[in-house]
């Protein structure tokens, strides 16, 4: 259909205007240039348009003549089919009520794309009110109605974020009164609802914190960093029980730098704090009696030594030991045997005071200390007590037996100034105690000790052991508990005496120790054992690597140097030599060991923790050590099967591991019973009499011939 709008202008220079009604020239130039399109339609049912401005163009991308009259599509047929009703109920209400229309709504360009327009309008009317026509302009909003929407998107899924948490999600005013808290936190605390929450804890201080002091740490590390990181404190539920929990947390400033609030997250971390406090007692006490062990009793004897310094005094130290429990424990077995040394740490428990202590020193050994004594009388008096209390009666099954003690004591500062020499001496003691017929205690005295000459002939003796080369090598075999093969071995030395026949490490390594030879046994172990291991090589037998032993007294500066010479003359790759350190060798002098292991590790040699369980590690440092195996110590093993706190620990051990990406291997497995449990729980390699005794070199070698001919897989 054809309209009445005039050609463009004679002189060319104004736009030209689709419409039915003619604008001024001046007016036609601004319509053309707006940022949008302005409009006149009729108020009929497709709402036929009769003026439509050149920026329809670029807002719809149809031509102005194309919506002229709906020559080609109408006014109503641009807009989104969904919005149609909700636009022309909007329109008849602003019509009705003679009020500006003003509403956002989407259009279908001619391309099929959506765009977001902002429709303001009015209705003309005429002398009877009725309404002549339609007047109003388009924008397009696209961009501000997406920005808005991902605003909101983004708001919605903050919320949901902040609703759905695990962790605890708060803001506080810098006074410690709760502005906003997610319902994790309210969980965490106690309370039904973040408003209940909010409306409950109005003094953080001092409601909140079990120490209040925490609060001021907290404040003084905001103003410090503005941040604080994994803050730890005990705190009340609003029931009273008192959990673990660490903060994040952070100051919130306006653009002019004022302190806002403090936000943050709060996660409990009660169970973390259990598992640790239970490793710590696991690392201090002794698993059978529950009696501090032999770390805590040298920590508890040297505070005790200073406190004597100070104080004036006396402390005593007695050694105690079980006159008949080796043959109580080997005739009736180690669970009898177990039973009677709880017995007796109970009983010699309830001797002392709460100042004194009672360690487990190992095997049937305790140790005593005493504080705050005034003379021999009141250690005689006490002595005395503790021989009548281990001596009752003793019934195991159906049988009763009476069990008695010797004891030694040594005195600070008269019988020693430290604690070594205070624990030699009191054995010592406690040696001369049994030669007096046992069951009664003495006084430690320098010319009482006759071990003395019985230690020198063994040093002697170890000397010229040691220039005839009477030791030997066994080996025993490392087995995986995936399929069963043998993945290493240790190398044990044995000494083999003209006089007395084959002797084991027990009765002479701590002479060794003592008289500074283990420095040049250990060396001669690490080169027999280099040089077997490639020899085995050399002969065609599958490689595995072969573990060594480190004496305290071979860690130091030096011996990455040694080892690299040994490596290097035995013609071994450092792949196939494992040095095995035990736990309290590797907590004596973190640092110093820290360095050591890893100038060793560079090597290429694997290292692994012998007796873990046995010593006190800090988990710190542990995961600071380049090691690469844990070795749980038999004495867990051994009971795994039948005593919950063993296969406790021995769980949290493999567990601990494995979280550490290192290996596990327990030792002293000598039933299918420890076996299968060490399966279950996830061990990855075992060694024991179970799967083979320490072998002589032919021995071992003709296992190694077998293992090499096994079928793979089977």
């Amino acid at each position: 259909m054809k309209t009445a709008a005039s050609p463009a202008y004679q002189d060319g220079q104004a736009p030209a205007v689709h419409s039915i009604v003619r604008p001024p020239r001046l007016l036609e130039t601004l319509l053309a240039n707006l940022d949008g399109v302005v409009y006149r339609c009729r108020d009929d049912a497709q709402w036929s348009m009769e003026f439509v401005s050149e920026g329809c163009l670029e807002l719809t991308g149809y031509l102005p003549e194309d919506l002229l009259l709906n020559q080609r599509l109408s006014f109503d047929e641009l807009i989104h089919a969904d919005d149609r009703a909700m636009v022309r109920a909007h329109v008849a209400d602003c019509l009705s009520e003679k009020r500006r229309i003003d509403i956002e709504y989407r259009i279908v360009r001619v391309d099929g794309q959506s765009r977001w327009v902002w429709s303001r309008g009015v209705g003309i009317y005429g002398a009877g009110g009725k309404v002549e026509a339609i007047e109003g302009f388009l924008q397009d909003v696209t961009e501000r109605k997406e920005a808005a929407q991902a605003l909101q998107e983004a708001e919605r899924r903050y919320r949901s974020i902040f609703e759905n948490a695990i962790e605890g999600v708060f803001q506080t005013t810098p006074d410690g009164t709760y502005i906003a808290v997610n319902p994790a936190l309210a969980r965490i605390y106690g309370y039904r609802s973040p408003e209940d929450l909010i409306v409950g804890l109005r003094d953080i201080s001092h409601q909140l914190y079990v120490e209040p002091e925490r609060r001021g740490e907290f404040m003084r590390l905001m103003e410090e960093r503005g941040v604080v990181s994994n803050f730890e404190s005990r705190v009340y539920r609003r029931d009273g029980d008192i959990i673990w929990i660490s903060e994040n947390a952070r100051a919130v400033c306006d653009e002019t730098g004022k302190l806002v609030c403090y936000e943050g997250t709060v996660e409990t971390i009660t169970e973390r704090k259990q598992y640790e406090a239970e490793m710590r007692h696991q690392a201090t006490h002794d698993a059978l009696t529950g009696l501090p062990n032999r770390n805590m009793l040298h920590d508890h004897l040297q505070r005790a030594i200073g406190a004597t310094r100070q104080k004036g005094g006396l402390t005593a130290v007695a050694f105690v030991d079980l006159d008949q429990f080796k043959f109580i424990n080997d005739s009736l077995g180690h669970q009898v045997g177990d039973e009677l040394l709880k017995t007796v740490a109970q009983r010699l428990q309830s001797c002392l005071r709460d100042t004194d202590m009672v360690a487990r020193q190992g095997g049937d050994e305790f140790v005593l200390v005493l504080q705050n004594q005034t003379g021999e009388a009141g250690i005689a008096e006490v002595m005395q007590r503790i021989l009548a209390a281990v001596s009752r009666p003793w019934q195991a099954g159906e049988r009763e037996f009476h069990i008695t003690s010797s004891i030694g004591v040594s005195r600070y500062p008269a019988d020693g100034r430290d604690v070594e020499t205070l624990l030699k001496n009191a054995d010592s003691a406690m040696y001369k105690a049994k030669e007096q017929g046992r069951n009664n205690f003495q006084f430690f005295a320098p010319w009482m000790d006759t071990q003395v000459s019985n230690r020198l002939e063994m040093l002697i003796s170890l000397r010229r052991a040691l220039d005839q080369q009477e030791f030997r090598l066994f080996y025993q075999p490392k087995l995986s508990l995936k399929d069963g093969r043998i993945v290493g071995a240790e190398a044990l030395i044995r000494w083999e005496s003209p006089e007395q026949g084959m002797i084991s490490p027990d009765r002479f390594i701590p002479f060794a120790e003592e008289a500074g030879l283990i420095v040049p046994i250990g060396e001669w172990v690490l080169r027999s054992a280099c040089s077997q291991n490639k020899a085995w090589q050399q002969a065609g037998l599958p490689p595995i690597p072969v573990a060594v032993n480190l004496s305290p007294r071979q860690m130091n500066q030096a011996l990455p140097d040694f080892v690299a010479d040994v490596l290097a003359q035995s013609g071994l790759s450092a792949a196939w030599l494992e040095l095995e350190i035990t736990e309290n060798v590797v907590m004596k002098d973190a640092e110093k060991t820290v360095a050591t292991l890893h100038t060793l590790k560079r090597l290429g040699l694997r290292i692994s923790v012998d007796d873990f369980g046995t010593g006190y590690s800090s988990l710190s440092y542990l995961r600071r050590f380049p090691v690469d195996a844990l070795k749980i110590d038999k004495s867990f093993v051994r009971d795994i099967a039948r005593d919950a706190d063993s296969a406790a620990i021995v769980k949290a051990v493999i567990s601990l591991a494995h979280i550490l990406n290192l290996r596990v291997i327990a030792e002293g497995v000598e039933d299918e019973e420890q076996h299968a449990f060490l399966r279950e729980n996830g061990c990855d390699e075992v060694q024991g009499y179970y799967f083979g005794k320490p072998m002589s070199v032919a021995d071992f070698t003709e296992r190694l011939q077998r293992e090499s001919q096994r079928p793979a897989g089977d």
